[in-house]
């Protein structure tokens, strides 16, 4: 028995070792470069300006980020939404400010035609769509759409329209009762936490063990303390999104994760807020592979952090 519990150990210890050495081998680095197409937006005039940099002082109040891929359908219903909030809200405040960034993420329908429109219809000031040349991954879009962005805090939005937009004000609540706020840096993340109990009672007994498996390896790895690391609708100020998005290295379905685990690396403080959320048909999620995918990516994100294949980037322009 104490032989067999030798061999057992060492058999651990050894696929714990190569995990780490795959782990280490296979790390991305962080990626900040863009084609040069991915340097300019278009006017309604159809004219070329080049996009600013998050290292600039930022010239609009708010900034809400868009990925959208493949959303000719349903990224309408969002921006309708989204343009008659903002629009409403500027006329009662004319001192507040905003702009939109839809960043279409390799899309091969219209997404992009779709989103100029908007464009066309309430000017570049308010409306900028950035394309990317390929599919990076929403992480990547959102990442892209942040660094373009003139906002003093900076809204992850996702296109399917899922959460209210209104529901900007609970976030915004959140992040200003954040005090202190070291070097003006906090994030709210909105939450879906509160509706777990109806959806455990409408999903099948597989995904629901996929979900409570993926949020006990969330919280293992990489985030404690937050219920709801995936909801697509997080404020940031600009310094923290600076700071985080700088040290990105996931660029897909886990981005989220990754982007707490630095902020909380970085004590930056975050808010949980509940917000509204309804399911839209359409997702490009597919329910088994994609949390395969994202589990593998919470174990990598952990050990290439550990290996020191991943490191907290200092700030530095590199956009």
């Amino acid at each position: 028995m104490k032989r067999f519990n030798c061999k057992s150990n060492a058999i651990l210890i050894f696929l714990t070792f190569q995990l780490l050495v795959i782990a280490h081998l296979t790390a991305g680095m962080v990626d900040l470069t863009r084609h040069e197409k991915e340097k300019y937006f278009l006017t309604a005039t159809g004219e070329k300006r080049l996009f600013p940099s998050l290292h600039d002082p930022h010239s609009r109040e708010l900034s809400v980020v868009v990925p959208a891929y493949n959303e000719e359908l349903r990224l309408p219903v969002m921006m309708d939404e989204a343009m008659e909030y903002l629009e409403n809200r500027q006329k009662q405040n004319p001192s507040f400010t905003y702009e939109v960034i839809v960043v279409d993420d390799g899309s091969k329908d219209k997404t992009t035609e779709v989103a100029l429109r908007y464009t066309t219809k309430y000017s570049a000031d308010k409306v900028r769509v950035l394309t990317l040349v390929k599919n990076r991954g929403k992480g990547g879009a959102v990442r892209m759409g942040t660094l373009s962005s003139r906002g003093k805090v900076i809204l992850m939005a996702d296109a399917d329209g899922a959460t209210k937009f209104s529901d900007i004000e609970k976030v915004e609540a959140g992040l200003n009762d954040l005090n202190p706020k070291p070097e003006n840096m906090a994030i709210s993340c909105g939450s879906r936490a509160h509706l777990e109990k109806d959806s455990v009672a409408q999903r099948s007994l597989f995904r629901t063990f996929l979900m409570y498996g993926f949020h006990f390896l969330v919280w293992f790895f990489c985030v404690k303390g937050i219920k709801d690391t995936q909801c697509g609708f997080k404020l940031f100020t600009r310094e923290a999104a600076l700071k985080t998005f700088s040290s990105l290295h996931v660029e897909r379905w886990a981005f989220d994760v990754e982007l707490l685990y630095i902020a909380q690396c970085f004590k930056i403080p975050i808010a949980e807020v509940a917000v509204n959320w309804t399911e839209i048909e359409g997702s490009k999620l597919v329910p088994f592979w994609s949390w395969l995918q994202m589990g593998r990516d919470l174990v990598f994100i952990r050990l290439r952090y550990i290996t020191g294949a991943w490191k907290l980037q200092s700030l530095h322009k590199t956009d």
